[in-house]
């Protein structure tokens, strides 16, 4: 649908008609979940990453377009602004060494990507918000040329009917107004999806949410925001509040924002999507000419269009995705908590981690939602993105007293999640050399309570220290994480010294 979207306006009759066909959809997709007709276990995985274009000095260089035609390759796409681009890995079965293969397709892939942006004095930086962006430069005029971004754009600004405005207080505070969504290009991420039976769905999408905080205390990699410390994952905040769609009013009323957690453990897919279409007005009323019922009766399989564009259009950080493949519909959860970084091997040991844990979870004899209120899953995540590594998080006591108890999420994470994510990694028929080395990564990350926003944080007050100005600081950090970030050792490992000087010549 993505392909289809033209800059255009809408009238009263096309909302009206779109809202029509979801429901009709819906009907489509609840049918094919009561007949049955979707794919059968295949362990299928797959990961995207979305990446920064930066020159030698760190700062950020907007040339995508230039970069995607050097790169030429179906796998690389454009995103939101012109700084981002997004690096897709085809589908992997789960078992024996896929995360080292993985890793090496993804290195083959960003050092040639970072070979063609270095053409035109660019490269590629995996991180979840780079430290060197400015206002300036996350306005509507610096977004990808491509006629879907606008068209978003300028539905949830109406939507909105005001500036957005950012209001993050963390380690400092951060204030600021826009005009556009344009800020939340910032926000760059890892999106694993995990294809599951629609009988097995909601298992796993209520172990997804349940260890978003985990995945995000031991991931964070995204401190710093238009020259402030924030919080040590402050993508999150920075997605809700810079495509918010409900002025203040509509907050208080308590509208639910389209950047969202959840408010329940669900019994099937099937309510994830009927949530979208009863709490979120669409923003792109695009009609398909398919008739997903007609198609249904004549027995063939539904594309679910305008079902599919408008679940792509609520932000939720565990997503449903209803694909075809080979003229098989199937589910997949879109896993989109983590920030990208800081190497390869980060990335693939966070797969890893997420893959494994879901998997032991989702087959517990006692769910943990089952143990766990939603309303402290959400929190838990909310303290993660605050504190990162350093959070504590409420989760099921052990043994037969019941109840929670709050935990240090390194704690959390070597003394029970760590042996959940080396069974389920087991179950999935991942080899031991992969398992031990991936989950070895998460494992020392906790030990020395280091990951990617740590070192972030730590290599920039050392330059302030060392007497460069602010700007100055968040620069040299910035050069110095993409040199160590190709180098490829993982971040637990990285010296935290004096960044390096500005290139010069």
């Amino acid at each position: 649908m993505g392909e289809k979207v033209v800059a255009g306006q809408f009238d009263l009759s096309d909302r009206q008609l779109y809202r029509d066909k979801l429901r009709s959809c819906l009907t489509g997709l609840e049918r094919l979940l009561d007949q049955k007709r979707f794919d059968r276990p295949k362990n299928l995985m797959g990961v995207e990453i979305e990446l920064n274009l930066a020159g030698g000095d760190g700062m950020p260089k907007m040339l995508n377009a230039q970069v995607l035609e050097r790169i030429a390759s179906r796998d690389f796409q454009t995103e939101l602004a012109m700084f981002n681009l997004e690096v897709n890995i085809a589908p992997h079965h789960l078992g024996g060494r896929v995360f080292d293969r993985l890793a090496e397709e993804l290195r083959t892939s960003l050092a040639y990507a970072d070979r063609k942006a270095g053409e035109v004095d660019a490269g590629i930086v995996m991180i979840g918000i780079l430290p060197t962006l400015d206002r300036d430069d996350l306005i509507s005029s610096n977004l990808s040329d491509v006629d879907r971004y606008a068209l978003l754009n300028e539905q949830i600004v109406a939507a909105r009917g005001e500036d957005f405005v950012l209001d993050i207080d963390g380690v400092e505070r951060l204030t600021c107004t826009s005009k556009s969504i344009a800020p939340e290009a910032a926000c760059t991420s890892v999106q694993l999806h995990l294809q599951v039976t629609p009988g097995r769905f909601a298992d796993v999408w209520n172990a997804a949410q349940a260890v978003a905080a985990a995945q995000i205390a031991v991931g964070a990699n995204s401190p710093f925001l238009f020259g402030r410390e924030l919080w040590r994952e402050s993508r999150p905040p920075l997605f809700l509040q810079s495509t918010d769609t409900r002025p203040p009013e509509l907050q208080a009323q308590g509208v639910r924002p389209r950047i969202w957690f959840g408010e329940r453990w669900i019994s099937s897919a099937y309510d994830l999507f009927e949530e979208n279409l009863r709490y979120f007005p669409a923003l792109l009323p695009i009609c398909d000419e398919e008739d997903p019922l007609e198609v249904l009766d004549a027995g063939g399989v539904p594309k679910l269009a305008e079902l599919v564009l408008h679940n792509g259009t609520v932000y939720r950080w565990n997503r449903p995705v209803y694909g075809i493949a080979d003229g098989v519909p199937h589910l997949r959860v879109e896993n989109r908590v983590l920030p990208a970084g800081p190497t390869i091997t980060d990335v693939i040991a966070n797969a890893a981690f997420y893959y494994g844990v879901v998997r032991a979870l989702a087959e517990e004899s006692r769910p943990v939602w089952t143990r766990l209120p939603f309303e402290a899953a959400e929190a838990n995540f909310d303290a993660a993105c605050k504190h990162g590594i350093e959070a504590r998080l409420e989760w099921p006591r052990r043994g037969r007293y019941g109840g929670t108890a709050q935990i240090d999420a390194v704690t959390l994470v070597r003394d029970e999640l760590l042996p959940l994510a080396e069974a389920g990694l087991a179950a999935w028929g991942i080899e031991r050399a992969d398992r031990d080395l991936y989950l070895g990564v998460i494992d020392e990350r906790c030990r020395r309570r280091a990951n990617g926003a740590t070192w972030q944080a730590a290599t920039f007050h050392r330059a302030l220290e060392a007497g460069l100005p602010r700007d100055a600081a968040l620069a040299a950090t910035t050069r110095t994480y993409r040199r160590l970030m190709h180098l490829g050792d993982p971040v637990h490992t990285w010296p935290v010294a004096m960044p390096e000087p500005v290139p010069t010549g």
